[in-house]
């Protein structure tokens, strides 16, 4: 398990994060960045993972299995 503060690669994963971020500036938490270039929560979550402002933890699923052919899938 790696704290990560990059922006993940994979699009379901930025989409997310800043959605889980969007929702606890919604309910109140501060922004990260100073000066927000919008109110919008999603635009500055969006913000505050391009700036590598947020931490994460990405754990990758124990139920994978390897195939003959050596090409992974879940069980």
């Amino acid at each position: 398990m790696n704290v990560l503060t990059k922006a993940p690669q994979s699009q379901f994963a930025y989409v997310v994060l800043a959605s889980r971020r969007a929702r606890q500036i919604m309910a109140g938490a501060p922004p990260l960045v100073e000066n927000p270039k919008t109110l919008k929560a999603t635009r500055i979550a969006c913000e505050e993972l391009e700036h590598s402002m947020l931490e994460y933890d990405f754990v990758e699923p124990h139920s994978i299995d390897t195939d003959k052919d050596g090409n992974k899938r879940r069980k």
